[in-house]
């Protein structure tokens, strides 16, 4: 019998539904970088999960998701430039 390989699931912050972990975009905190986008999903430092939808990411910023996900209080203008990037993702 051939064993089914485990597919990792992370509940985005926004609309709370659990997804694959390949499916959702990855919000960083580092220490020297602040907060970025992590494109691989591999770098180090405390993640939040978001789909990637802009909707996603408004509800995520109404209640507070990403700032509690993060630990950190998110300043506006990082809230704009992860805006940004959602919607060049989304256009894709």
């Amino acid at each position: 019998m051939a064993q089914m390989k485990k597919i990792p699931l992370r509940k985005c912050t926004g609309c709370q539904e659990m997804k694959s972990k390949k499916e959702m975009i990855r919000i960083l905190r580092t220490a020297q970088d602040g907060i970025i986008l992590d494109a691989t999903g591999r770098k180090n430092g405390r993640g939040a999960y978001l789909c990637p939808s802009m909707d996603c990411f408004n509800k995520a910023v109404k209640n507070r998701g990403l700032e509690r996900s993060l630990k950190e209080k998110v300043p506006e203008e990082t809230y704009e430039s992860l805006k940004r990037e959602i919607e060049s993702i989304e256009k894709r």
